[in-house]
């Protein structure tokens, strides 16, 4: 495993273990609203703050984008990019599926990536051009050549409902040509099944740079594809993004326009 990699998981495991204690007493949490449908909890807070200070004891001087923390900037070019609890509403409402999500870039470029489920123990690794694990065994996105019988996983604009209209043409459009969607509540652990071939492809609009940058490693890694809704490229600008094998992806993005 590459050092920064490990020093990630290390990282994930201590931030999952703080999460997986907190959610056995959630009648103690204490809850916050960012903005409309948006929780933020103490354990969002302290998990992040815990990964962070893992980090930097093998790393003082790289750089860290949180999603509780916002920008923190060190010295190098390498920068963290942390989501310490995705899946908030649902640890919230007891629903066991959330995880722990961290990414490194460097230069812009994605190196190591980790998607930790603390409850199943699911350990989701991928290093840049050394394929994507699960629990140190391999992945690979499904072979599937066409939408016919996929099993996709998508969101609603929750967060923005003024956009549910169009949202609901798109699941339409992609629904009438699949076999089932899903609609977990975490968008890193979509990324990761479909890395694993559990979803075939996975779409969303409204997404955060800390909701898939270690999710698009993974699905890179594991042989499969990332685009926006125009198949292009700029998934962070445009806050979109599609991915799953090639076909898959080309599939969903004729439906999505």
């Amino acid at each position: 495993m590459h050092p920064m990699l490990n020093i990630a998981v290390r990282a994930a495991r201590t931030a999952g273990n703080i999460i997986a204690r907190s959610f056995e007493s959630r009648e103690n949490l204490e809850t916050e609203i960012k903005g409309e449908n948006d929780f933020v909890t103490k354990v969002d807070k302290e998990a992040e703050l815990a990964i962070i200070n893992k980090i930097q004891q093998s790393y003082p001087d790289h750089s860290f984008v949180g999603e509780e923390s916002g920008l923190t900037q060190g010295q190098s070019d390498f920068k963290w990019i942390i989501d310490p609890l995705d899946g908030t509403t649902n640890f919230i409402k007891g629903i066991p599926h959330f995880c722990v999500s961290i990414a490194l870039q460097h230069k812009g470029k994605l190196e190591q990536a980790v998607v930790f489920d603390p409850l199943r123990g699911e350990l989701f690794t991928a290093s840049r051009g050394a394929g994507a694990q699960l629990n140190g065994f391999r992945i690979r996105t499904s072979q599937r050549k066409e939408l016919d019988g996929t099993v996709l996983a998508t969101a609603f604009p929750f967060k923005n409902k003024a956009m549910l209209a169009e949202s609901l043409e798109k699941f339409s459009n992609v629904y009438n040509l699949c076999g089932d969607i899903r609609r977990s509540g975490s968008a890193a652990l979509d990324m990761a099944y479909v890395a694993a071939g559990r979803y075939d492809g996975y779409w969303e609009q409204g997404i955060k740079p800390w909701d898939v940058a270690a999710g698009e490693l993974l699905v890179r890694e594991a042989g499969g594809l990332v685009t926006d809704f125009d198949g292009g490229h700029q998934h962070f600008a445009n806050e979109q993004i599609v991915c799953g094998n090639p076909k898959v992806v080309q599939a969903i993005v004729k439906q999505l326009k």
